[in-house]
């Protein structure tokens, strides 16, 4: 005669608790998981920003292209939609939200200190005319562009790049092929003098070459620039 085994009431009580032990510690870790992947947006990252900026400036060109085609605009929106692909790959691979896009570089004018810094010297000594050109002193103490000297423009526009390879160069909305910018990072003293190869949706953005001579670490946007025309 067979004996049928059954579970006591302490065991189906033990192994429920068990099953569901297993299964919120399941869901425990799948929204940690969850919380640690989210990604940052510009607000909360100088990463992020930069990024962005770049994508939105190159998003505004090809805009402007597609608003006022010429017989270059077709290759020339294909050359920068392969470039926002590049900087949609840095966005994901630098942990930022996919496709964020800040459009114009005048943006985050309002929260820099470079204003301020440069209003500062008209106070000096009674020279109001030539307080200008005060604010210029750090940029001319680079090695190797200190003789690259020249007209201040651009007030307090930041700097991106434009994601774009090859020699060091830039891109302009506002000044012709061939016109040479040095551009200054203030924040670590480091410029690079380049010439303007093609148009842009801002005053400079820096091809990928030229913002790694004077970027900061881990940064893809300059907050306190200078630019001047030296050609």
């Amino acid at each position: 005669m067979s004996r049928r085994r059954t579970l006591g009431t302490k065991k189906k009580v033990a192994l429920l608790v068990s099953a569901v032990a297993v299964a919120g510690g399941g869901a425990f870790v799948m929204a940690s998981t969850s919380n640690a992947a989210a990604p940052q947006t510009a607000a909360e990252s100088t990463v992020c920003q930069g990024l962005a900026t770049a994508l939105g400036n190159n998003q505004k060109f090809i805009a402007g292209q597609q608003a006022a085609p010429d017989a270059q605009s077709e290759a020339r929106i294909a050359n920068r939609e392969a470039v926002i692909a590049q900087i949609q790959r840095q966005q994901e691979a630098s942990g930022c939200v996919v496709g964020e896009s800040a459009q114009g570089s005048q943006a985050t004018q309002p929260a820099q200190a470079s204003q301020p810094a440069q209003s500062a010297p008209p106070t000096q000594a009674g020279q109001p005319a030539t307080s200008a050109p005060a604010s210029q002193p750090p940029a001319a103490g680079n090695a190797g562009d200190a003789a690259a000297t020249g007209q201040q423009v651009c007030n307090g526009s930041t700097v991106t790049l434009s994601g774009e390879d090859g020699a060091p160069a830039a891109s302009s909305n506002q000044f012709p092929a061939g016109t040479k910018l040095k551009v200054t990072n203030l924040d670590n003293n480091k410029s690079t003098t380049v010439e303007v190869t093609s148009v842009s949706g801002s005053c400079a953005l820096l091809n990928n070459a030229a913002f790694e001579q004077v970027r900061e670490p881990g940064k893809f946007l300059i907050r306190r620039a200078v630019i001047e025309k030296v050609g």
